[in-house]
């Protein structure tokens, strides 16, 4: 009851933000719906000005609320949509959950803002409480900000694949009917790894198109479906490297599963595309799970291998987002690219965006 009243009582006092644009008409909420959809998430401070603006259609803002950013998105036609998370166990009561939907509603009108994207990754258990609860939450989330918010679009993040992945047991397909979009969170897909502790990629290719079969198999809607992409990597301390080049893991449990990628760290594509120069490997392709990876030494004289994404196996990926007639592409997230003046970072940064569109040249 606590949750209901505090979030009456903000939703009461904080009425609408004069608009903050130098041009009033940026503050109008954007209702145009794209063809094609390049989903971006932005984790603050001022990375989105060297985004590609000509190929964003919609930016989740994670980070603090940025004006400035609202004003330049609203410019180029392009969405700036709320995040949106809180535990599904408070949301099993009903007030709680209308006083929830009430203040991001009245949170997106004050910051001119065009929907909410609801990242939700917590443990449900089929047929639960909390099950139906989330698909309420959702349901009664999009209601309103399309009520309230005319055009605005509400997404749900989901993972790698609708079984069951990380204990997360949704009720996918009711999800899917209930919002805009479900933002399928290809990535980190050896969360749970149940055969040899080794070192794998991040998102192969046939584990990656396999789910999008599963998805499609739930008769939801392929343009509903967003294929979202890592733009960084894992960095995996290896225990044992094998004269084949197997890198063995220690086994670091997660949600049931014996052995998991968090026996790694997770590293962004500026750093991978500095450190690669120096590898012993140099970039390697592996030819069964279509992903780049390299090897090296720490200081300590320990092997790492590195596992991750680049516009070669983005674009393979896009080239199925395409064939299949999903709705577009995404990534985790837009701050992870080199931005600086350098020549070299400027072409990498340049080709990363082209590949969310399945080339990899300059003409995307």
């Amino acid at each position: 009851m606590w949750l209901f009243l505090f979030l009456t009582l903000v939703s009461v006092c904080c009425k609408a933000d004069v608009c903050p644009c130098e041009i009033q008409e940026l503050c109008q909420q954007i209702r145009d719906e794209k063809d094609f959809e390049v989903f971006v998430f932005d984790v603050g401070k001022k990375a989105w000005k060297s985004y590609d603006w000509g190929k964003v259609t919609t930016v989740a803002a994670f980070g603090k609320y940025d004006a400035e950013l609202m004003c330049h998105a609203h410019s180029k036609g392009v969405r700036l949509v709320l995040k949106g998370d809180v535990s599904i166990l408070e949301m099993v009561d009903p007030a709680n959950r209308t006083a929830w939907i009430t203040s991001k509603v009245d949170l997106a009108k004050r910051q001119f803002m065009d929907g909410i994207n609801i990242d939700i990754e917590q443990e449900v258990a089929d047929s639960s409480q909390e099950y139906y609860t989330l698909t309420a939450l959702v349901k009664e989330t999009t209601e309103a900000f399309h009520r309230e918010i005319p055009g605005s679009q509400v997404s749900f993040d989901v993972a790698w694949s609708p079984k069951c992945i990380d204990r997360r047991c949704y009720d996918y397909a009711a999800i899917a009917e209930s919002c805009d979009l479900l933002f399928v969170m290809s990535y980190d897909e050896q969360s749970q790894i149940w055969g040899d502790c080794v070192a794998m990629a991040n998102a192969p290719f046939n584990q990656t198109q396999s789910a999008y079969d599963q998805y499609l198999a739930m008769k939801i809607d392929p343009k509903k479906l967003v294929m979202g992409v890592p733009w960084y990597g894992y960095d995996y301390p290896c225990l044992d490297f094998s004269q084949e080049g197997v890198c063995s893991l220690a086994k670091v449990p997660f949600r049931g599963a014996p052995c998991s990628d968090a026996a790694g760290r997770q590293i962004p594509y500026s750093f991978m595309m500095k450190q690669i120069n120096g590898s012993l490997s140099g970039r390697l392709w592996d030819e069964v799970q279509l992903a780049p990876y390299y090897n090296y030494k720490d200081q300590r004289g320990q092997i790492h291998q590195v596992w991750y994404d680049d516009p070669e196996s983005i674009a393979l990926k896009v080239a199925y987002v395409r064939e299949l007639g999903l709705k577009g592409t995404g990534m985790w997230c837009g701050n992870l690219l080199d931005y600086s003046n350098n020549p070299v970072a400027q072409e990498q940064s340049r080709d990363m965006w082209n590949a969310l569109m399945g080339c990899q040249d300059a003409q995307c």
